[in-house]
């Protein structure tokens, strides 16, 4: 049996997500583009797509979005890690105040963190 009936005969689970489906249509597109390739029918355009993917410029390009990606990441976790920092402070501050007898909890939240009366 040929690669082209192996693979068109051959019957996939469902997806069971959004995602999973468009995974699943884009391998079955590479899937026949392929088969397109190796019997020599393929079309310009098909051939100048994958040059274009496999460019050092396009490998630069996806390189670079991932190490954006990962900024952003960080730059997230950092802001999380800000809010905690905060958040303990703010407790510790308090904390203090209990313990040295000043109860009374100020209106202002930025007296607090700034110790202004």
């Amino acid at each position: 049996m040929k690669k082209t009936e192996k693979s068109s005969s051959r019957r996939r689970a469902p997806a069971q997500t959004p995602e999973a489906r468009e995974n699943q249509m884009i391998a079955l597109a590479m899937d026949r583009v392929e088969d397109r390739m190796l019997n020599g029918k393929a079309s310009a355009q098909e051939y100048i797509y994958f040059l274009k993917i496999a460019s050092t410029k396009s490998q630069l390009e996806l390189e670079k979005l991932r190490n954006e990606n990962e900024l952003l990441k960080a730059k997230a976790d950092a802001l999380e890690s800000a809010k905690k920092t905060e958040e303990l402070y703010r407790d510790a501050i308090k904390a203090m105040r209990a313990y040295s007898g000043a109860d009374n909890e100020p209106d202002d939240p930025n007296q607090v963190i700034l110790g202004i009366d």
